[in-house]
């Protein structure tokens, strides 16, 4: 099978396209022939060397897909040669087949194509466990979503609007701010206008947001804790500006608010049954209309350094997805 392969820290570029033997499942795995893999930006960081998880060359890396099992390894009961999934991989994804462990892989939902199903785990399940679990969001308050054409931005859209939340989203630039507004969000604010703080503020009758989503980190941060709310929680989702913020102990005095970590895959890792949970969940909001993936961009899979540098530029609306 076709596969990229990293055999040095580099950029999406200094990856190698190869032949190489298709995986046997183990026991507890599934081999999936992929329809589609998606694109995440820490697959830019780990090609760089620069993400937490540091597998050994030569790697393939990708961490989401969708598509129909050929094989299943022993003791899998659950799953069937030719039952349509979508997997967690934990790396192997941007290949023509990868392998799926029981537990990180589900049926798709009725209804989901498969790019929107190689789309939808990583982020949709970020948010879920973000507002559900850490944020305990509930229906009236006022929820901000910085990068609200993002990925997780829009899947905290979504799920934002399904748990009754107000919606005001952030994002950069006419097009970005017409995008989330197309996904639920009631009110939108371009994050390049200094006043964005007051306009919350104004928003929310002086209030401020109950909850505030951000995977920005950086100056957003800093900013974000002048438009809370009092007894606000500020979730921290990542750092997609570059800069790690801190804060000091006296404004969460002040502000009666909470700083939260919502680092799903710390979660996962403690607590392997929720992902079962949380993929049961959000595909009743999908059933239910509540949530629904925007189109994807969409790539070849040969062209998976193109995709990858698109991404890391910034030209990706939602999420892109690599077609096998």
């Amino acid at each position: 099978m076709k596969a990229w392969r990293v055999h040095n820290w580099g950029e999406p570029e200094t990856m190698s396209w190869e032949d190489i033997a298709a995986p046997e499942p183990g026991p507890g795995e599934v081999r999936i022939r992929n329809h589609a893999a998606a694109l995440n930006f820490f697959d830019i960081l780990q090609v760089q060397g620069k993400y937490q998880i540091k597998p050994p060359f030569p790697f393939t890396p990708g961490a989401e897909v969708a598509g129909i099992i050929d094989a299943v390894g022993p003791g899998v009961t659950q799953f069937n040669s030719g039952d349509r999934v979508l997997a967690l991989t934990h790396g192997n994804a941007f290949a023509e087949q990868s392998l799926g462990r029981i537990g990180s892989t589900f049926a798709i939902p009725a209804g989901m194509d498969f790019p929107e199903a190689a789309a939808f785990p990583v982020v949709y399940h970020t948010s879920y466990f973000a507002l559900q679990e850490r944020a305990a969001l509930q229906p009236g308050e006022w929820l901000l979503v910085h990068a609200g054409a993002s990925g997780v931005g829009v899947s905290a859209i979504q799920i934002g609007r399904a748990f009754g939340a107000r919606v005001i989203a952030t994002a950069g630039g006419p097009e970005k701010l017409a995008f989330a507004k197309a996904q639920g969000a009631e009110h939108v604010i371009d994050y390049t206008d200094a006043s964005w703080v007051d306009q919350v503020k104004q928003i929310t009758g002086g209030r401020g947001a109950d909850v505030i989503y951000d995977p920005v980190g950086g100056d957003v941060f800093d900013l974000s804790t002048k438009c809370i709310a009092s007894a606000g929680r500020l979730l921290v989702i990542g750092f997609a500006s570059g800069r790690i913020p801190t804060i000091a102990a006296n404004r969460i005095l002040l502000k009666n608010m909470s700083v939260v970590g919502a680092l799903w895959g710390g979660h996962v890792q403690a607590h392997p049954e929720y992902s079962a949970h949380a993929q049961q969940a959000l595909a009743d909001l999908y059933a239910q209309g509540k949530v629904k993936p925007p189109q994807t961009v969409e790539y070849p899979l040969a062209e998976a350094p193109r995709a990858l540098r698109d991404l890391a530029n910034r030209k990706i609306l939602w999420k892109a997805v690599l077609r096998a």
